[in-house]
């Protein structure tokens, strides 16, 4: 599978999250435009893992997962799946929020593109966002949204996240370029996330789940959220 680099349909997304960066639709336009000849490496090297392989075999589907608020919530305090669960509660989010800001104008998604198997692949890549969220400790402001971007980056070289990655580097000065930048480096040192596997860990600490993924404690970061979002991811 290849999808060609399409810059204007790139340049047009960014226009409309410079004027609106709470528009999700168009942060998922430039990491469609400009990812997709990237996809398929990712893919080979999550097929390539045991759990990759069990993702695709078993068919899992961690949206399901994550929209069961009732049973997240009832798991142990300080477990991975009740923190998401507060995570997304006090965020004012849900799981199938994502899957609506994915669709084109048209209600179409990955699946317009992509065999079933790497659809699955690219469903699990956007439905973790909010678990990446929590095991990392980036807040969903600017700074946060950000910083869990540069952590992507460091894991999933690509245009469109080197893009919009540069673009939060260049509206930031001082210590919170430092702070994206080491959240760079960070993705490179941690386990790789796509090949995570989620199911098993929703019921264990997070602290243990922080540390088999080699991220250890959440950066600090200022106490202030920042207001506006570059991206609203």
């Amino acid at each position: 599978m290849d999808r060609r680099i399409r810059p204007v349909v790139a340049y047009r997304a960014l226009r409309r999250l410079w004027s609106d960066p709470d528009d999700t639709r168009a942060v998922f336009e430039v990491l469609e435009s400009l990812d997709g000849p990237f996809v398929e490496g990712w893919f080979r090297r999550f097929r390539a893992t045991r759990v990759g392989r069990r993702v695709l075999e078993e068919e899992r589907d961690l949206l399901a997962l994550l929209a069961d608020r009732t049973w997240l919530g009832g798991l142990p305090e300080g477990s991975l799946g009740r923190a998401y669960a507060s995570f997304v509660d006090r965020e004012g989010l849900t799981a199938e929020a994502l899957v609506e800001a994915s669709r084109d104008d048209r209600g179409g998604g990955y699946e317009t593109w992509l065999d079933e198997e790497r659809a699955r692949f690219a469903a699990r890549l956007r439905d973790q966002h909010d678990l990446e969220h929590v095991v990392t400790g980036y807040r969903r402001d600017v700074l946060g949204e950000t910083a869990l971007l540069a952590f992507d980056l460091g894991q999933m070289p690509s245009l469109g996240l080197f893009v919009l990655v540069g673009i939060g580097l260049l509206e930031a000065s001082g210590d919170d370029r430092r702070f994206l930048l080491d959240a760079y480096r960070r993705g490179r040192r941690a386990a790789w996330l796509p090949a995570t596997d989620w199911e098993g860990l929703v019921e264990l600490p997070l602290t243990e789940v922080r540390a088999l993924l080699g991220l250890g404690e959440p950066p600090a970061q200022n106490d202030e959220p920042r207001e506006r979002r570059l991206v609203a991811a």
